[in-house]
């Protein structure tokens, strides 16, 4: 009878059938009124007619409507505040005592929804007291009202209708959780995407514009000595910005990626351009996709680093089949404090997910600065063998 639809488009699929699956789990028992108003229609003198029906109506309403507002507290993960509680159970008492002019002992048939509506309103324990007071009341008052039969059926009504809204109390909390647990993840899911697109943006750009700015730098300065070689920085500029436009649509598009070959290149022209002599593995060894791609992220952030922060005369890149290594013989970004810092918080959170660990700092050496990333030995030792 419940379902709930998980994909995001049929988000409020759950809450509209659970709506109405609410009122109609409310409404369905009032057929068993049917018998106190049977009774009440049938009594010789008008005036019991007349209140025995109006009061088995009034309870009913009062009894979908007390249902209801309990529900809706349990949706919202809102406690049921006991003092209401008690007085919507006590005006269900009421109204089935004021019918008894009009329904006589069936009267007790409505001690049946005053067990469930406890069980749905109160903690555990007070609901079972009220549950078994409910249960006792008809043999009780059998033994101490003339007339009165002892009702074996309308006790067992109280258990299964207790039982049975037990039950429905159970799948209302669960429904709820699973309702804000969709919530959670919808929300996570949101913030993940907004968190990687910034870093993807972020590792694009923060590349791509510092070549641009080195290369128009040097493009200003050979304006008058080389104007030829000048037009040729300019024009490495003009194709870096469409480059950049190009990753920067294809990380809104999600589908650009980033690869080890490309970013070796890119490096290449980018020290070349800060005038930093490069050494660089002429072939790269056969990766898996994901780690060719890591592998990328590294160069880029590395070299993004040494042009921007180092002050380096020379930069060196090694790639081996479990790691990547990007040296320089300058300062590193600790000359500049947190100069680097977005960037390699982004380089750990793409490390991570390959139990890859990033190492950031001086060369053992003392010579100059390096970043490491490297897998776990045993990766290495798969793609070796």
């Amino acid at each position: 009878m419940f379902t709930v639809a998980l994909p995001a488009e049929r988000a409020q699929q759950p809450v509209t059938h659970w709506r109405f699956t609410g009122w109609l789990l409310a409404a369905v028992w009032l057929f068993f009124l049917n018998i106190p108003l049977l009774t009440a229609l049938h009594q010789a003198e008008v005036w019991r007619r007349v209140l025995g029906a109006t009061t088995l109506v009034v309870f009913g309403f009062c009894y979908v409507w007390v249902f209801q507002w309990a529900r809706a507290h349990r949706l919202a993960h809102r406690a049921i505040p006991l003092g209401p509680a008690w007085v919507a159970l006590a005006l269900l008492v009421g109204l089935g005592l004021a019918g008894i002019p009009g329904t006589g002992g069936d009267w007790l048939t409505t001690l049946v929804f005053v067990a469930a509506a406890a069980v749905f309103l109160l903690p555990n324990r007070q609901a079972l007291v009220v549950v078994a007071l409910a249960a006792l009341t008809p043999p009780v008052a059998a033994a101490l009202v003339p007339g009165w039969e002892a009702e074996g059926t309308v006790v067992f009504a109280v258990l299964l209708a207790s039982f049975a809204m037990f039950g429905v109390t159970r799948l209302t909390q669960r429904n709820a959780e699973l309702q804000a647990a969709q919530q959670e993840i919808r929300r996570l899911a949101v913030a993940e995407e907004r968190a990687r697109t910034a870093r993807d943006l972020h590792d694009i750009l923060g590349h791509s514009l510092t070549v641009v700015a080195v290369k128009a730098e040097l493009a200003g300065r050979l304006l008058e000595l080389d104007p030829a070689r000048a037009a040729t920085e300019i024009a490495d500029v003009e194709r870096l910005a469409r480059q950049a436009l190009a990753d920067v649509r294809g990380t809104v598009g999600a589908y650009r990626g980033v690869k080890l070959a490309t970013e070796l290149a890119g490096a290449r022209s980018a020290l070349a351009a800060a005038g930093i002599a490069a050494e660089l593995p002429e072939t790269v060894p056969s990766l898996p996709a994901e780690r060719d791609e890591l592998f990328g992220w590294t160069v880029r952030e590395g070299v993004t680093n040494v042009v921007r922060h180092s002050g380096a005369r020379r930069c060196e890149i090694r790639v081996g089949p479990a790691t990547v290594e990007v040296r320089d013989d300058g300062r590193g970004p600790a000359g500049e404090p947190g100069a680097a810092g977005h960037g390699l918080v982004g380089l750990r959170e793409r490390a991570r997910r390959l139990d890859a660990t990033v190492t950031v700092g001086r060369r053992p050496d003392g010579r100059g600065f390096q970043l490491r990333v490297a897998l776990p030995a045993a990766a290495g030792e798969r793609d070796g063998g």
